[in-house]
């Protein structure tokens, strides 16, 4: 499995699924999340509604529609509350469940953006340890040819770089 740090929009990556960093609700909102559901069009929107929302730490697929991805994978992710609630384990949850349902699916390929570190406001460089030490440790993980990490700003994609030895 290859990791790559990219910096950019993930809608528009060529992968077989992207992460959405979604709400509870699945329904769109700000963010990544709203610019996925706006990419993908109603249908998005429509095949969401169906699947009842989402907890915390958990992830649900669906298709991708006009993106030029062939899945959407929803997770929620922590609201950061000080690092005494459980957000850790929650955010890393949302990796490895992300990462499972693309094993089930036959993915081959995943880009993720930076979960909970926007108006969530986990601490962007203990999430991105987080990140990668879930992928890197995800027992499949010889089933992903390539995870990609999505970073929308210049000071996340720094930190991955940093820790990567990039």
């Amino acid at each position: 499995m290859r990791l790559k740090v990219l910096q950019g929009d993930i809608t528009q990556l060529d992968v077989d699924t992207i992460v959405n960093a979604a709400n509870s609700s699945l329904l769109g909102g700000g963010g990544v999340d709203g610019a996925i559901h706006r990419a993908a069009g109603s249908e998005l929107l429509a095949e969401c509604r169906l699947l009842g929302g989402c907890e915390t730490g958990q992830a649900k697929i669906t298709g991708a529609y006009l993106l030029p991805a062939q899945y959407v994978i929803h997770t929620v992710g922590p609201v950061w509350k000080g690092g005494q609630h459980n957000e850790a384990e929650l955010l890393r949850s949302c990796y490895l469940r992300s990462l499972e349902l693309a094993v089930q699916n036959n993915v081959k390929t995943i880009a993720f953006p930076c979960i909970s570190t926007g108006v969530y406001g986990f601490p962007k460089r203990p999430a991105a340890d987080i990140a990668l030490g879930a992928v890197q440790g995800f027992e499949d993980r010889e089933k992903l040819e390539e995870v990609t990490f999505i970073c929308f700003g210049d000071d996340s994609y720094q930190i991955y770089r940093e820790i990567l030895n990039l």
